[in-house]
């Protein structure tokens, strides 16, 4: 049996607390460590799908968490967002965004995000371009570095976007900072 082509990252279907969306698509910060923004990805492998998830500081867009595993449990982006912290250590008050996936809203993230003093931001149910400077840079990895690699394991796959992460993409001294969404795009 063939694995699907597309992934369902989200699963926004639980009973744990939204948080209301404090962005508003306004993507815009003033500093370093005042907006980070949180999502995953797949790549596919031949052993399977390996998840990406990501932690971006909306400043400078540089990815500054980042965890890869073999799953979608909480403690995938829970490990991007420890890095983050421990990597950015930001003031409380930081505005963390995400989608509305049972990850993001578990009572496991959540409890990391208190205790670093960030407060939660979530897009609307279902709306990739509340959170598309994440999707960019998930576009760009895939469209500059996977879609151009046959990954046969996953250790292959981490190694690979390791080094474009830390070894190519935060080295750049330019981000996008303007985004264009094309309604008829679907994230």
């Amino acid at each position: 049996m063939a694995r699907p082509r597309r992934v369902r990252t989200t699963d926004s279907r639980h009973n744990f607390p939204i948080a209301a969306n404090l962005l508003e698509r306004n993507f815009t910060a003033t500093a370093p460590n005042r907006i980070w923004l949180a999502d995953i990805t797949y790549v596919e492998t031949d052993q399977g799908w390996l998840y990406l998830a990501t932690v971006m500081d909306l400043y400078s867009r540089r990815i500054v968490g980042w965890a890869m595993e073999d799953h979608l449990r909480a403690d995938l982006p829970l490990a991007a967002l420890k890095m983050a912290i421990s990597a950015q250590r930001p003031g409380s008050g930081l505005i963390h965004h995400s989608d509305r996936g049972v990850q993001y809203a578990s009572a496991e993230y959540r409890k990391a995000m208190q205790s670093a003093g960030l407060r939660a931001s979530m897009s609307r149910k279902g709306d990739c371009y509340d959170n598309a400077p994440m999707e960019s840079f998930f576009h760009t990895l895939k469209t500059e570095l996977v879609h151009h690699r046959q990954y046969a394991t996953r250790a292959e796959a981490t190694r690979d976007i390791f080094v474009y992460i830390e070894g190519f993409y935060n080295r750049a001294s330019e981000h996008p900072s303007v985004y264009v969404v094309e309604e008829k795009r679907v994230c």
